[in-house]
């Protein structure tokens, strides 16, 4: 048996009891650069001699990187009675998936919305008649459609930093709706934007006590900021993952940025209460994403998970610049165009980004 699958249907399955197999006929070169968490590989060169290695009693799902190997592999697979299964458009259908999840923050709704094939988390906050927006991906669409179907207008926009690994469709979004556009100027952006301080509050109507309060906490970026919604969650950007800490070797100044990141994490993000959810801009690819789940913890429960956290300044400098990983793809690229410096639009830089996310360290 065999056939085909979107990787909408894939998303919509992994983290329940009816998760398939994947199996990735790639080289393991490109695995290893990107690939969906939990993937099998064994390059199709090699599925004839490991075919044992392949359940017969789940469903196969056969990804490659556009759809040409993994079809050749499904045929093969399901001659042999195997369940498989080809993923249409491979990785490249894979990087456009979106799912969401929500949460009610008193009278408001925080709705996640993940970016499965990048591990990238944005947020609409929503109230009355009115939202704001955290992260944007260059996707905005996704951002109008979904306040459209909530009867919410769009009248704030904000990012948590400067990003490098993905492009920000904060401006494009700004443009669409008219809303206003928040950065921290402790990073550097050649456009107009209204500049955010430590301690900002912006309501949302309704008649509900929630406010989306901005927190400086330098340390991946000088500018990363944080922002509290009520007392219910903190969208935490790149500053605090569920599974580590924001990389602070991006800027070529690992030392002072470990050095903020630690005073940031210890002086503004740990004083918060335990109860407070954890809502990152991040997840890596150990972190099990399910649906219609948060990816987010408690801050006690991070506390008491993160051995980071319960490092000293001198100890939690060196363990940070250490752990110093290969910078994201094409990141000089998409810092320039994040930054405006890029005379392309976003559309023509979206290769730019394909793959996973390396902002953090755990």
């Amino acid at each position: 048996m065999s056939g085909q699958i979107s990787a909408h249907e894939v998303a919509r399955r992994l983290g329940t009891e009816d998760e398939p197999f994947i199996l990735d006929v790639r080289d393991p070169d490109e695995v290893r650069a990107w690939a969906i968490p939990g993937a099998v590989n064994i390059p199709i060169d090699q599925l004839p001699t490991r075919r044992d290695e392949i359940p017969h009693d789940e469903d196969v799902v056969v990804v490659c990187a556009s759809g040409g190997r993994s079809a050749r592999a499904t045929e093969q697979l399901s001659r042999g009675g195997w369940h498989a299964y080809d993923l249409t458009g491979g990785m490249q259908a894979w990087a456009d998936v979106y799912d969401t999840a929500e949460l009610a923050v008193g009278g408001a709704t925080i709705v996640q919305v993940r970016r499965r094939g990048k591990g990238c988390l944005s947020y609409v906050v929503g109230s009355g008649d009115e939202a704001f927006v955290v992260d944007p991906s260059a996707d905005v669409g996704r951002y109008l459609e979904l306040a459209d179907t909530r009867g919410w207008r769009i009248t704030r926009v904000f990012d948590t930093h400067l990003h490098a690994d993905h492009l920000s469709g904060a401006r494009d979004l700004v443009a669409a709706t008219g809303a206003t556009l928040h950065l921290n100027p402790a990073d550097a952006f050649d456009f107009d934007y209204v500049p955010l301080s430590n301690g900002d509050r912006h309501r949302l109507p309704g008649g509900t006590d929630v406010a989306v309060m901005a927190l400086h906490t330098p340390g991946h970026t000088m500018g990363s900021t944080m922002y509290l919604v009520g007392d219910r969650a903190v969208l935490s950007g790149d500053t605090l993952f569920v599974d580590g800490v924001g990389r602070p070797d991006l800027a070529d100044r690992a030392d002072e940025f470990a050095a903020n990141l630690y005073r940031s994490l210890h002086d503004r993000v740990l004083t918060l209460p335990d109860d407070i959810l954890v809502l990152p801009g991040h997840y890596g690819e150990q972190v099990v994403v399910r649906p219609h789940q948060l990816v987010g913890a408690p801050l006690g429960q991070l506390r008491a998970t993160l051995p980071a956290l319960s490092l000293s300044e001198p100890d939690f400098i060196s363990w940070a610049t250490e752990r110093a990983t290969p910078r994201p793809p094409n990141y000089v690229d998409i810092v320039l165009a994040n930054r405006g410096r890029s005379d392309r639009p976003l559309p023509e830089l979206r290769s730019l980004e394909l793959g996973p996310n390396r902002c953090a360290a755990s």
